[in-house]
C-alpha cells in the first residue's frame, strides 16, 4: 500500500512539475577569468521543487523570480574540481530529474585570441542572400517561414555552407574579416531573413545550418588567415523567442502600460543619451520604444538580462572561435549596462574588439561611445566599447561626390569630416564604410558609375580605420531601397545558386562590368593588406582645390600620396603646394597601374578618377 501512494505521489507530482526543460548555458569552460557563473534553468514549476548540484558541489545563489517556470543558480567554477556534474532536481526529495553539465577545457591562449584590427578589410555578408551550398535547409519543419526565392523580402535559401564553398573567391578578393548578419534562430513568420529578431540566442537558424557548421566556417577562415565577426543584438529579441513568450520577469523587456502587448514605437532619437536638454519622456521613449513590432525591447538594465547577454556572448567566442563583434543599435540600450556588458568581455579577452552601430551624424555624438572617449568622460561615461562606425563619413561620401566644391560642399565635405578626428581617443579602430545591408546601395545611387565606386573605395581604402564593404558592390551590385525596400538591396549573390544563368564568383565568367568593378577591388584590397603605413601611419591632408582632394598617409618608413579627383575634367596639380609632404621623394608608383610617376612640379590626374601613390 505504501509503495502505491509513494507511486500515486510521483504520478501527481509529474503532473503538476515538468522535468528541466531547458539549461542555458548548456556548457560553459573552466579557467575563465570571471570564475561566477549564472545558469538558467526552465521547466513547469520548477521553483517549487528542489536544486542540487552531485559531487558535493555548492550553489553560491539561487534565484527564484516572478515565473515559477525559471530559476537561476549561480556557481564559482574555480570551486569545482570535476569536468561534469549533475544538476539535480528534487520533489520531496527524490530525484525527478537530472541535467549533465559539462566544463570544458578552454583551446590554449584563448583569452589572448588577435581581433579585427586597422590591418584588416571588413565584408559584410547577409547569409540568406550569398550563396546556397545545401539546399536541403532551405525551408525546415520547426521553422515557420519556408524558402520562396520570388519574394523579395523572404527567405532564399543562402547559407553557412555556401559562404564556407566561396572563401576562396573571398580571399583573393583581399578581404580579410567577415562580418555576417546575425545567424542564430529567427523563427518569426516573415521577414526573417535578415536575423535581427532573434528567437534563440543558442542555436544557429536551422536554415543556415548547425552550430557546428558555424564552427566550421571560423575554422575554415582561420586556415586562411581570416576572421569571423558575429553580429550581435542587445537591445532587442524576436516576439516569438522563447523567454519573451513565457517572460521570467515582466521587467526582462520594456513594457508601456495600456499598449497593445505592451508596445510603443521608440522615437528613435538616440541623441538623447547624451543630450543635457533632453525632456525625460523622449529619452525613456527612444531607449525603452520598440525598434518593431516584433521585436521587443530588452531591459538591459535587469541584472538577470544582463548577464544573460554577457555569458551569452563569451559562449560563442569560445565556442566558435569568433574573433570579434559587431552590436547592432547601440545607442539605444541601457549605456550604463552596456558599459558593463563590453568590459565584462573585453575583459576576459583584452584584444578582443568591438564595434558598436553608432547611427548619428556627429563626431562628437559618435565618439562619445568610444572607449576613453573626453566627450563621454564630460558626460561621466566610459562605453568600454572599443570601436565605433563612422556614420559621419558615410553620410557625406555621397555628397561630396555629387556637389561641387564650395565652402562646405563637394571634397570639402570629407575634409571636414577627418577635422574631427581629435575627438577619438583610437582613430585606427573606427568602422569605416560608404554603404552596408541597411543603406542604399552605393552603386544604385550613381547609376552603376563605376568611377564613382573607385572614388569611394580608395577613400576608406586608404585613411584611418578598418574599411567595411558590402557583398556584391565590387561586382557593380544595385539596388533600389527607395522604391522596392530593403529586399533590393540584399540581392541574391550571381552564382550563388546552383540554377543561376551566371557566376559572378568566378573572375573568368564575370560580366565586362563586373570585372571593371572586381579587379579595381581586389588590387586595392590586396596592396592595402601588408601596408603600415595605412594600418597605422599618420595623416597630412590639404583643403581640397577644383574638385581635388589630397592627403599623405605617412610614418618613419614611408609615405603614400592619395589624390582624389571629383572634377569632370582631367586637373593638373602644382606639386610646390604640398612639398612639406612630399619633402625628397622624386616619384611615385601608382598602386593601380603599377606605373611609375615623376614627381616634379606637376602632377596631372584624369578627370574622376583616384591616384594612390607609393613614395620613393
Amino acid at each position: 500500500m505504501k509503495k502505491i501512494t509513494t507511486l500515486l505521489l510521483l504520478l501527481f507530482f509529474s503532473v503538476f512539475f515538468s522535468q528541466i526543460q531547458k539549461v542555458e548555458p548548456a556548457f560553459w569552460w573552466k579557467g575563465m577569468k570571471n570564475p561566477e557563473l549564472q545558469i538558467l534553468l526552465y521547466g513547469k514549476n520548477i521553483a517549487n521543487s528542489q536544486i542540487e548540484l552531485s559531487d558535493n558541489i555548492q550553489i553560491k545563489n539561487i534565484q527564484k523570480v516572478e515565473n515559477p517556470n525559471y530559476v537561476f543558480i549561480t556557481i564559482n567554477t574555480n570551486e569545482i574540481n570535476t569536468e561534469k556534474f549533475k544538476i539535480n532536481q528534487k520533489i520531496k526529495n527524490k530525484i525527478v530529474a537530472s541535467y549533465n553539465y559539462e566544463l570544458k577545457n578552454r583551446k590554449q591562449n584563448s583569452a589572448d585570441r588577435e581581433s579585427y584590427t586597422s590591418k584588416d578589410v571588413m565584408y559584410l555578408i547577409m547569409p540568406d542572400r550569398f550563396a546556397n551550398g545545401d539546399t536541403s535547409n532551405d525551408s525546415v519543419p520547426q521553422l515557420t517561414e519556408k524558402a520562396n526565392r520570388n519574394d523579395r523580402n523572404g527567405r532564399h535559401g543562402g547559407d553557412l555552407k555556401g559562404i564556407i564553398n566561396n572563401l576562396d573567391y573571398l580571399q583573393n578578393l583581399g578581404a580579410t574579416t567577415l562580418w555576417l548578419t546575425p545567424v542564430c534562430e529567427d523563427n518569426e513568420p516573415k521577414t526573417t531573413y535578415h536575423g535581427y529578431a532573434q528567437t534563440d540566442l543558442y542555436k544557429i537558424d536551422a536554415r543556415y545550418g548547425t552550430n557546428d557548421d558555424y564552427l566550421e566556417l571560423s575554422r575554415q577562415l582561420k586556415k586562411r588567415n581570416m576572421k569571423l565577426v558575429m553580429d550581435y543584438v542587445t537591445n532587442h529579441w524576436g516576439a516569438s523567442h522563447w523567454l519573451i513568450k513565457d517572460l521570467p520577469t515582466k521587467d526582462w523587456i520594456h513594457w508601456f502600460e495600456g499598449e497593445p502587448n505592451g508596445f510603443k514605437r521608440s522615437n528613435y532619437k538616440t541623441t538623447s543619451q547624451f543630450d543635457t536638454n533632453a525632456s525625460e519622456i523622449d529619452k525613456k521613449l527612444a531607449l525603452d520604444g520598440w525598434f518593431d513590432t516584433s521585436m521587443p525591447d530588452i531591459n538591459q538594465s535587469n541584472p538577470l538580462v544582463l548577464k544573460y547577454l554577457t555569458q551569452n556572448a563569451i559562449w560563442w567566442i569560445e565556442f566558435a572561435e569568433l574573433d570579434g563583434f559587431r552590436v547592432d543599435t547601440y545607442p539605444y540600450n541601457n549605456k550604463e549596462a552596456m558599459a558593463t556588458w563590453a568590459k565584462g568581455i573585453t575583459d576576459e579577452y583584452p584584444k578582443f574588439n568591438i564595434v558598436g552601430e553608432s547611427w548619428l551624424y556627429s563626431a562628437a555624438q559618435i565618439s562619445a561611445w568610444q572607449k576613453d572617449s573626453k566627450v563621454g568622460e564630460a558626460a561621466h561615461y566610459n562605453s568600454n566599447l572599443p570601436s565605433v562606425m563612422d556614420f559621419m563619413l558615410y553620410s557625406e561620401i555621397p555628397k561630396a561626390l555629387k556637389e561641387k566644391d564650395g565652402w562646405d560642399s563637394g571634397m570639402t565635405r570629407l575634409y571636414n569630416v577627418f577635422t574631427s578626428d581629435f575627438l577619438y581617443p583610437d582613430i585606427n579602430n573606427l568602422l569605416v564604410f560608404f554603404e552596408n545591408h541597411d543603406t542604399d546601395r552605393f552603386n544604385e545611387i550613381f547609376n552603376g558609375n563605376p568611377a564613382e565606386y573607385k572614388l569611394a573605395l580608395s577613400l576608406i581604402s586608404t585613411v584611418r580605420g578598418i574599411p567595411q564593404i558590402y557583398y556584391g558592390s565590387e561586382i557593380g551590385m544595385m539596388g533600389d531601397k527607395p522604391k522596392l525596400g530593403d529586399g533590393d538591396i540584399r540581392r541574391d549573390f550571381p552564382g550563388g545558386w546552383k540554377n543561376d544563368s551566371q557566376n559572378a564568383f568566378n573572375p573568368e565568367t564575370q560580366t565586362k562590368e563586373q570585372k571593371e568593378f572586381y579587379d579595381f577591388t581586389q588590387k586595392i584590397l590586396n596592396w592595402r593588406k601588408n601596408n603600415e603605413v595605412i594600418h597605422t601611419g599618420k595623416t597630412t591632408h590639404y583643403l581640397p582645390e577644383n574638385g581635388v582632394y589630397v592627403y599623405f598617409r605617412f610614418n618613419e618608413k614611408g609615405s603614400v600620396m592619395v589624390v582624389l579627383n571629383n572634377n569632370e575634367k582631367e586637373q593638373t596639380l602644382q606639386l610646390k603646394r604640398f612639398e612639406e609632404n612630399l619633402k625628397s621623394y622624386t616619384k611615385g608608383k601608382d598602386i593601380i597601374s603599377g606605373n611609375e610617376i615623376p614627381l616634379s612640379e606637376t602632377l596631372t590626374i584624369p578627370a574622376k578618377s583616384p591616384l594612390i601613390l607609393e613614395l620613393k
